[in-house]
């Protein structure tokens, strides 16, 4: 969804022009969330100024709009902090006057860039009303700035500390956020704050940092933390030289000085820091970053991060680790493709090598998955395993539910994320519940994956997005190793999340020597599926003559089958409608006579999965039911299937495992949805009305 950006230096020079194209340039790595304006908030030529960019549209119209205006781009900064945001309309239409950063008034006394959304702020808004405060947009962030101003107003005699403003602030807020606020009352300093939508801040510095994390602060009331301060009794250093992290026994105290910014003679270094939404925000200019928790509050000011807590939690850890990301700047390029969902099928034979690295060894045909090592007997013993998802994900458990039920044997249940919660599904001790989202942040799958942690029952991640939520919030799972998956329509993530769950399901009967032949079956498949995916990618100039001559001015599309082969169906349905804005809809062939086959006449585009396994004989029925109704189908079918009549149009790909078929089953449609997208012109990576991560319910 929207993208936040925050970039502040401290004794490193900047000059005005740099830093607007570090915020733009950072904007454009976030399009791919989706978005529909873009903003940037800076420091104007004098103390107490803030300037305002904001524009609807591309992040373009946004630089033509800073270019063309009169401000001196050869000014110098020392020390400064702006921020930039692109947003997606969740309340009030796109405009400028809508657009992030929202400001208190117009002397922007504090301006505030918000991932997410307040439920309260038409409460907040009203209340703030009457005491006479003037809002100017129709957005539930603008209500937070103003409450900003209004605590600020009401205590004039004793003058409040950013961040204990931004605290009073957070605690009248009801919903899911992530906030960065800037004040002319604290020039050269930000806060930011997060509850259920993703922050990390990345840190550059020329030196090594003095220890690699981050104290975790506190007030006397929240003392039961056990932070560390300078008067603290010392930490003693590991072998490495780097201080230890602080543990919970240790002293309550307070701390003065953020340590690990600190140069060895204790004097402050020249430091620049990036809070974002989004790790590809941060890439091109740090690797080494720290993930924010739900409630914590950062301040950044005088080249020093201080990290408080807005409640206390004995759950949560005394520090922020900081990390180094494993991401490259060449993964979230497109290189020589035209698109990033383009490239990103053609990364399918990688990325699913990826997956299996490490995993599979295909010599002794045994599967070991790191993340669930101490938890297999655990699974194995429950009474069922619940899928949790939305979207694309959802369909890969759909695609991988009987082979769970076939291999393990225990009962299986695949729920869409946001109905799982609306019916407040019964879930108890012994269900394991199995949470499957790319970016690890959606907002249904993390509130479904709360509820069930609240009934004690096990909860299993499986992300693409290392340090995402789902990731640190679950009690194991799995990492699908897809690389940066920036298209909007989810492709190798899908073909990844696939072979995870696959993986997982043969790893968990591994104890049940009867079906040691099936597995063997299923991991000598995985072990040729690379370069059978390569020979489907081959065939992509068929691809386009169908897309052109048979459904480019189709309105409707039909996808059919059965099985294994129906969440293909399903996916592939979803890849059209996203990306070509072409109604399509998946079917299990199963059910075509009880409702379907009214639609099928020789005017209604039809694509069939008629792959060869057990249901094969069934799928023929459904063919010749739609063929007697002058149907004209496309069939994907193997490519050494010579009982289809040749007259017939015709997608070929290899022959494997029938529970990896669909793998190769939707390569094809992922394809045809890619051109038929092209040929009408629109924008593949960024479909209108949809975001990447959806971050808000």
């Amino acid at each position: 969804m929207c993208g936040i950006f925050t970039y502040c230096n401290f004794l490193v020079e900047k000059d005005r022009r740099a830093i607007c194209d570090i915020l733009v340039n950072a904007l454009q790595r976030l399009e791919y969330r989706g978005y529909d304006s873009a903003g940037i908030g800076i420091d104007g030529d004098h103390e107490g100024e803030v300037l305002l960019f904001k524009q609807v549209g591309k992040v373009a119209a946004l630089r033509q709009l800073i270019d063309s205006s009169n401000v001196d781009f050869t000014k110098t900064f020392f020390a400064q902090c702006s921020i930039a945001h692109t947003r997606w309309a969740t309340h009030g239409q796109p405009s400028p006057i809508n657009c992030h950063p929202l400001r208190s008034d117009k002397n922007n006394e504090f301006i505030v860039v918000h991932n997410g959304i307040v439920t309260n702020s038409p409460e907040l808004r009203q209340v703030l009303q009457k005491r006479g405060y003037v809002f100017e947009s129709e957005t539930d962030t603008e209500a937070v700035a103003v409450l900003c101003k209004y605590i600020w107003d009401s205590q004039p005699s004793q003058r409040l500390t950013f961040t204990t403003l931004v605290k009073a602030v957070i605690k009248e807020l009801e919903g899911s956020f992530a906030f960065v606020f800037k004040s002319i009352h604290f020039p050269n300093e930000v806060v930011t704050a997060r509850r259920g939508s993703p922050l990390l801040i990345g840190v550059k510095t020329d030196k090594k940092l003095k220890v690699d994390f981050v104290d975790v602060e506190l007030t006397q009331d929240q003392e039961k933390f056990g932070s560390t301060a300078a008067t603290a009794t010392p930490v003693a250093p590991t072998a490495n030289g780097m201080l230890a992290p602080p543990t919970m026994a240790q002293s309550k105290i307070e701390r003065q000085q953020s340590r690990a910014f600190l140069s060895d003679d204790g004097m402050p270094q020249p430091i620049e820091f990036f809070i974002a939404s989004d790790a590809s925000a941060v890439i091109e200019h740090t690797k080494r970053v720290l993930y924010l928790e739900d409630d914590d509050i950062a301040h950044i000011a005088e080249g020093e991060l201080h990290i408080h807590r807005l409640r206390r939690d004995d759950n949560i850890s005394a520090v922020r680790a900081i990390e180094t990301l494993e991401i490259e700047l060449a993964e979230i390029m497109k290189g020589k493709f035209d698109h990033f969902m383009q490239k990103e099928i053609y990364e399918q034979p990688e990325s699913v090598v990826n997956t299996m690295r490490g995993r599979v060894n295909f010599d002794t045909r045994k599967i070991t998955l790191g993340g669930l090592r101490s938890y297999l007997n655990v699974i194995r013993r429950c009474r069922r395993i619940v899928f949790c998802a939305c979207g694309t994900s959802y369909h890969s458990c759909i695609a991988t539910r009987a082979i769970f039920e076939e291999l393990t044997e225990i009962p299986v249940s695949v729920e869409l994320a946001s109905d799982f919660l609306d019916r407040k599904t019964p879930i108890f001790r012994d269900d394991v519940c199995v949470f499957v989202s790319q970016s690890g942040e959606t907002a249904d799958t993390i509130l479904a994956m709360r509820y069930c942690l609240e009934r004690g029952a096990l909860c299993v991640g499986v992300v693409n997005t290392v340090g995402s939520t789902i990731s640190r919030e679950s009690h194991c799972g799995i990492h699908i190793n897809a690389g940066p998956e920036i298209g909007v329509a989810s492709t190798k993530a899908y073909t990844s999340q696939y072979i995870a769950l696959i993986m997982m399901a043969i790893q968990l009967s591994e104890d049940r020597i009867s079906l040691t032949q099936r597995r063997n079956q299923i991991i000598d498949g995985l072990h040729e599926l690379p370069g059978q995916i390569q020979k489907v990618l081959a065939s992509d100039h068929l691809l386009q003559v169908f897309a052109k001559e048979t459904l480019a001015n189709s309105r409707s599309l039909l996808i059919m089958g059965r099985g294994f082969q129906y969440a293909t169906c399903l996916e592939g349905a979803l890849k059209i409608k996203e990306i070509s804005y072409m109604h399509s809809e998946g079917i299990l062939a199963g059910e075509l006579k009880h409702g379907p086959l009214a639609l099928i006449d020789e005017n209604m585009p039809v694509i069939i999965i008629m792959t060869r396994d057990s249901l094969y004989p069934k799928v023929q029925s459904a063919l010749a039911q739609v063929t007697a109704r002058k149907g004209q189908p496309i069939i994907i079918c193997n490519d050494d299937d010579d009982s289809i009549n040749p007259k017939m149009k015709t997608i070929r790909v290899p022959r494997t495992v029938d529970c990896l078929q669909g793998l190769l089953n939707i390569i094809p449609l992922q394809l045809l949805s890619y051109h038929l997208a092209i040929l009408n012109g629109f924008d593949v990576d960024f479909p209108r009305n949809l975001a990447k991560s959806v971050t808000t319910e």
